[in-house]
């Protein structure tokens, strides 16, 4: 009831993000791969088998909103811990509570947002109480959970990945809040049409920071209420309240994937300042340096490869630096990184080789080794032949045995193709007087 009292003076209400957190499937907005009828969640609660999961996703997803839901629709104990503040011993209070439930015959749920800074230690501690069911956990996170879990913990879970609401998800949410919500429900409220798109545009998908604007520039438009008493909110008051409109860049948002792709095909192609200018965006923008340099260790491997080997061990050393001396320095380091993968000679040819090689395996399945490259650890593999006719290479001339090491069928196969970059070229060279009979035409030639 001293919610209804309160309607009257918007300052002692929650915030506008917290009164319109739904509390039931039915009624949350987004994420239909995992909260329709006929999807996982829904059916995990309507059959009441509840398990453990990592809800992997951006900022305003719903992660929390759905960790409750749960909660509430199983009749769940809801124990909540950000890995921010908690610690092992926080976990094992909240592991006790548990069990003290069980006994009882009712279940409980520990959920711990950002589930991705809890460290090795920490995550252990949850390994027995998930494994023997004395807990469902729900982790939340917006980082890889391939990266950021332990694999025991992340072998006990199933990852769950929520996506950025769609526009029409933040239509439906602003349209609810301004027509549901028990404050604003009340109030003539209109928008500009450059406004509401302004509003949608600029959150990236973030429902939290959607609603958050919404009160804000609700709040800034109220004074310049007209004679009717109607609030006519402008793409100034929307302006207003975001204040970093041109700002678009957010680390978890669509910007973020199409600066991340930018970046990434700045490098391949070779220019180093269109690939600083990216860098820098992200930089600026809050994005997690170890992100950035993860994916120049790929691109290191995959567009530069054999014709600078110098770039993946550079990157690599790249990425062990900047974890290592943190922030701002690590952006010293990074466009170290940038500029080199950037400007060196480039090649894919060991990549395109792996991927040629996989499908040939994935079409016509894995074929027998033949018998002299088998290893012949026992006397009775030795009189099976195993081993047999092996040339021991360094034995050899310029230490190299002419003699198959294919499946018979595919001894004249060529999946790697150098190119005449770089190294690559000299590598070239000597393979094609190795294997004359694959090695005619390199790529690029």
């Amino acid at each position: 009831m001293s919610l209804f009292n309160n309607a009257e003076n918007p300052r002692t209400l929650p915030p506008l993000a917290e009164r319109m957190r739904p509390d039931t499937l039915e009624a949350f907005l987004g994420q239909n791969h995992l909260v329709a009828d006929d999807r996982l969640l829904s059916k995990a609660l309507k059959s009441e088998r509840l398990f453990s999961i990592i809800l992997w996703g951006p900022p305003g997803c719903g992660k929390t909103t759905l960790a409750k839901i749960i909660a509430g629709q199983s009749d769940s104990h809801f124990y909540e811990l950000s890995a921010v503040s908690a610690g092992v011993k926080d976990v094992r209070e909240a592991m006790a509570k548990a069990r003290a439930n069980r006994e009882l015959g009712r279940p409980s749920i520990l959920f711990i947002d950002e589930i991705h800074r809890f460290n090795k230690a920490q995550q252990d501690a949850l390994l027995q109480a998930v494994e023997n069911g004395e807990i469902t956990l729900i982790g939340a996170t917006t980082e890889n959970p391939s990266f950021e879990v332990i694999s025991p913990l992340l072998s006990r879970c199933q990852v769950l990945k929520l996506k950025p609401h769609t526009r029409n998800d933040l239509e439906q949410i602003l349209k609810h809040a301004v027509s549901e919500d028990l404050f604003l429900s009340t109030q003539d409220i209109q928008f500009e049409e450059d406004a509401r798109d302004l509003l949608l545009e600029s959150v990236s998908g973030d429902a939290r920071r959607l609603l958050n604007a919404l009160e804000i520039s609700i709040s800034v438009a109220t004074p310049d209420r007209d004679e009717n008493q109607i609030i006519n909110v402008t793409e100034a008051h929307v302006g207003e309240a975001l204040q970093n409109k041109h700002q678009l860049y957010d680390k978890t948002g669509d910007y973020h994937y199409d600066t991340i792709s930018a970046f990434i095909k700045s490098v391949r192609g070779s220019d180093p300042d269109a690939s600083l200018y990216w860098l820098s965006v992200m930089l600026e923008g809050g994005e997690d340096p170890i992100f950035i340099a993860r994916r120049l260790i790929i691109l290191a491997s995959e567009d530069v490869g054999n014709a600078d080997p110098q770039a993946l061990t550079l990157a690599t050393s790249g990425l062990q630096a900047v974890h290592a001396i943190g922030m701002p320095e690590g952006a010293i380091v990074l466009s170290q990184v940038t500029t080199y993968l950037a400007s060196t000679t480039k090649s894919n040819a060991s990549y395109m080789a792996l991927r040629t090689a996989q499908a040939t395996v994935r079409d016509e399945g894995a074929k027998s080794v033949p018998l002299h490259l088998r290893n012949a650890p026992t006397s009775l593999m030795k009189d099976e032949g195993y081993g047999k006719g092996y040339s021991y290479p360094h034995n050899s001339p310029g230490h190299f045995a002419d003699q198959n090491y294919f499946p018979e069928d595919l001894k004249t196969k060529q999946f790697y193709h150098p190119s005449t970059e770089g190294i690559e070229k000299r590598i070239y060279e000597r393979l094609v007087t190795l294997w004359a009979e694959r090695y005619e035409e390199p790529s690029g030639s």
